[in-house]
């Protein structure tokens, strides 16, 4: 018979219960201010129930309501500069960071709330019905509630989508040296997604100063904790990455505040992530003002067995117990924060004209300006007033994997804000293809090699680009690997600017490896600039030559807009102009070049393309214009240049080597013909690869791709007529 010997974790995983000797020896005025936040933050709750059940608040309103203790109660155990993220349901969280920011001495519930107080509920409650006066102007709502200024770095509506955002709010504080934590909020879904689980290893293998905290609600929408997973002790999963983890009863708001005290001095010691999973319980279903028991998911018994348990009462009837507060001063100080909220909606809201009794509409002048639906998409490029844009030094042949390793080690050594993280950045003198030979040894804190968690690594970028205090240059190993991050690139880092209001810059680089026609097949050859183009909020850059590459890198590394740079591992090799001694020049946004002057077919092309352009027109004796775009996004497109173009030679052909269904091209033709179709002898046509991804086979891949040959068939067809 086999020997059976027993493993323990490593890591400690604890259950912390509050007794009554910890009741008695807490702070008066730390439980008087508990239940300052608990009854602001249950009676704003209830207005935006109302609100909603009115009909005022377009879209979700993901009530917190029965769930507050583990939000006050977490927060009150934080210093003001720690920063906190939360989920679609994250009133709660926000408000508690939102008050503490304001009131860092504490709320007194028995006097008259400070002016900063009902500016926050104010702001809070304006977002969430979509108006100009929210902290994001109305566009983030209920669901997408940040103040940066207060530490709430954004609630977000994807399950599990903002966890890796916390962890580069983590990195940053570490990498500061400021001793501040992250706190993560997500429930009992959100502990099962991919994102989260590969954060928690990245976390813990990189000792991030950063709070996993489970709300656990055992209810995703109306399926129970019990059907989706097999340990329903969510805090179980800690313990399985060596991340330290508490369980506590979140309906306890003292017991959630000395477990997550705990938790926050083992973060500030060092010693890595944290895990605290508080059991908690929403009053009402997913959305609006109706219990879960409505639905037929849940009991009314199960719902009175929690309600039992309510988070004011509890901390009430201690409050009481200890001759704190007798029962008077905490019924008067409801009706205070109720009285309040009636007078922050009022702020809001009046009678609707012609309504019957009591009904009110939103006052038209809290709306927000139409005009603004689009503004801060993308930055304005202020940034680039001082950039230099002249080249002052000279000119060699040099290989264009040198320009890559080469501008990135002098961009680094000038400023001290750059980090770069990629899957195996950090060996194999500069990763698969030399792209950061020499960063490691020169740069050690700031090359970082990440675990293969695509989805951790850039959603970690994301969060230290909106940090910002550093700004992250990501290398995905190959392009379709941005399938893998998908969440994170666009919803997360693509959206956060234009979402949370416009205001705050991402500056983040992403560098994506295109392997079409090496060899690599079907998912590590894609071309993802089509992809990109129809995402809101990225720039696209593509190099063709090395000294381009340092130009465009230098001004992608300004950017204060996120920027994908696509490199194409067919011009690693290849060798062009090379600066010898100037690394530090832009090539300006939204900037193509005329690689050859014609007057007969405009051939717009970018990336490894441009040289079988060229080679295809040379051997062609056409007289054709050749125009490498560079900048390939819709803010950034060089439409200057591209219509004094077409307007010389009215025919217009787009070539690009990758699958036609998901090429760049198609967007584009689209946008020539509808911009300049009085100029256009023809309708635009294209070079594209075929429906088929690249395969291994060198034959295969070679049909599947487009290349010299097809360009010259293709400008002949052109020119017959």
């Amino acid at each position: 018979m086999p020997q059976h010997r027993r493993l323990e974790p490593r890591a400690p995983w604890v259950e912390v219960v509050a007794t009554e000797e910890d009741w008695d020896a807490a702070d008066p005025h730390l439980l008087v201010t508990m239940l300052g936040h608990l009854l602001l933050i249950r009676t704003f709750e209830e207005y935006v129930l109302d609100l909603a059940k009115a009909g005022l608040v377009h879209g979700p309103a993901h009530s917190s309501i029965g769930q507050e203790g583990g939000a006050v109660g977490s927060v009150l155990a934080l210093a003001a500069g720690d920063t906190v993220n939360g989920s679609h349901r994250g009133h709660h969280q926000f408000l508690a960071k939102a008050l503490q920011h304001v009131e860092p001495k504490g709320i007194d519930p028995t006097k008259d709330f400070s002016p900063d107080v009902r500016d926050v509920l104010l702001r809070t409650l304006a977002e969430i019905c979509g108006l100009d006066r929210g902290f994001s102007h109305g566009r983030g709502g209920s669901m997408h509630l940040r103040w940066k200024d207060a530490g709430a770095i954004g609630t977000n509506a994807i399950v599990g989508g903002g966890v890796p955002f916390a962890a580069g709010s983590a990195w940053a504080h570490r990498q500061a040296g400021t001793g501040a934590v992250a706190v993560t909020y997500f429930g009992d879904g959100a502990v099962n997604i991919g994102s989260t689980l590969e954060t928690l290893n990245l976390a813990a293998a990189w000792r991030l100063p950063l709070c996993f905290f489970v709300e656990n609600n055992r209810y995703a929408v109306s399926t129970g904790v019990e059907e989706a997973t097999g340990e329903p002790r969510l805090s179980g999963r800690g313990p399985g990455f060596g991340v330290a983890s508490w369980r506590v009863d979140g309906m306890d708001a003292l017991a959630v505040y000395l477990a997550m005290r705990e938790a926050a001095a083992y973060m500030r010691a060092g010693d890595g992530p944290a895990l605290v999973e508080a059991d908690v319980y929403r009053y009402f279903h997913q959305n609006g003002p109706f219990p879960g028991s409505a639905f037929g998911y849940r009991t009314k018994e199960e719902e009175q067995e929690w309600r039992a348990r309510d988070p004011i009462d509890q901390l009430a009837g201690h409050l009481t117990r200890r001759a704190v507060l007798g029962r008077p001063d905490i019924d008067a100080a409801i009706t205070r924060a109720r009285d309040l909220m009636a007078a922050v909606g009022d702020d809001l809201l009046e009678p609707l004209p012609g309504g019957k009794p009591g009904q009110r509409r939103i006052k038209p002048a809290e709306w927000p300006d139409p005009g603004f639906a689009h503004v801060g998409v993308r930055g304005d490029l202020s940034e680039f007033e001082e950039a230099r844009t002249a080249f002052t030094g000279e000119l060699t042949e040099g290989r264009f994997i040198d320009a890559v390793a080469g501008v990135m080690a002098r961009r680094m050594r000038a400023d001290d804000s750059i980090v770069v993280l990629g899957e195996d950045v950090h060996r194999l003198n500069g990763g698969t293809n030399g792209a950061t030979r020499g960063l490691k040894g020169a740069f050690p804190d700031r090359v970082l090699g990440t675990p293969i968690s695509e989805n951790a690594f850039t959603g970690l970028a994301g969060g230290i680009a909106s940090d910002g205090r550093y700004t992250p240059v990501v290398e995905l190993m190959y392009a379709d690997f941005m399938w893998v991050a998908a969440d994170q690139l666009f919803n997360q880092i693509a959206k956060a600017r234009h979402m949370y209001g416009g205001d705050d810059a991402m500056p983040l680089v992403l560098r994506g490896k295109v392997a079409m026609g090496t060899g690599y097949g079907s998912q590590h050859s894609m071309d993802p600039a089509g992809l990109f183009a129809t995402a809101p909020g990225w720039r696209i850059v593509a190099p063709a030559t090395p000294y381009d590459y340092v130009g465009l890198m230098n001004s992608a590394l300004r950017c204060r807009d996120p920027v994908v740079v696509l490199e194409h591992v067919e011009l690693y090799a290849s060798t062009g102009e090379f600066p010898v001694d100037d690394l530090d020049y832009c090539l300006p946004v939204g900037r193509a070049a005329v690689r050859r002057a014609g007057s007969r077919v405009t051939v717009l092309t970018y990336l490894a393309m441009t040289s079988y352009v060229l080679r295809a027109v040379e051997a062609s004796g056409l007289d054709v214009e050749v125009i490498d775009l560079r900048w390939l996004d819709r803010a950034s497109l060089d439409w200057e240049t591209v219509g004094a173009s077409v307007r010389k030679t009215n025919n217009v052909l787009i070539a690009e080597q990758g699958p036609v269904g998901t090429s760049y091209g198609g967007w584009l033709a689209d946008e020539i013909q509808r911009r300049f179709f009085d100029w256009l002898d023809q309708p635009v046509q294209r070079v594209t690869g075929g429906e088929a991804s690249p395969s291994i086979s060198k034959i295969l891949e070679r049909a599947a791709i487009a290349g010299e040959e097809e360009v010259a068939a293709k400008l002949a067809e052109m020119t017959e007529y």
